[in-house]
């Protein structure tokens, strides 16, 4: 070949698309590389992780386990004189532990949820 032929390849809008897609293959393999080494950095300044020893423990007494109970709420006080309640004459709790602790279950022909396909009430 002479070397009219690798100027004229060399010039040509192919060779230029390949030498641009391989520079932007090594800016990328470059950054990949930098966003490596920098998280490598900021792993190393972190604390260690615990011992197993250090860990949390389960109590003596055995895992926790959940409470269900039924909650029925409290009444709100009236105010006395016509006056307004202020936050502070309420107490904290917004409900009690019910006196009823079995749960109310479905009973056949009563109404069903909006939208069931059931029957309502007879």
């Amino acid at each position: 070949m002479s070397t009219a032929t690798f100027v004229v390849a060399a010039t040509s809008s192919e060779v230029l698309n390949v030498i641009a897609a391989f520079v932007g293959g090594l800016i990328i393999a470059g950054a990949l590389i930098w966003a490596v080494q920098f998280g490598m950095r900021v792993r190393d300044r972190e604390l260690p992780r615990p011992n197993p020893d250090e860990q949390p423990h389960l109590p003596a007494t055995g895992p926790v386990w959940e409470t269900r109970e039924l909650r029925e709420p409290d009444e709100v006080p009236r105010a006395q004189g016509g006056e307004r309640l202020m936050p502070y004459d309420l107490h904290h709790s917004g409900s009690r532990t019910g006196r009823d602790q079995h749960r109310k279950r479905w009973l056949p022909g009563s109404s069903g949820g909006f939208g069931s396909g059931g029957l309502g009430h007879r």
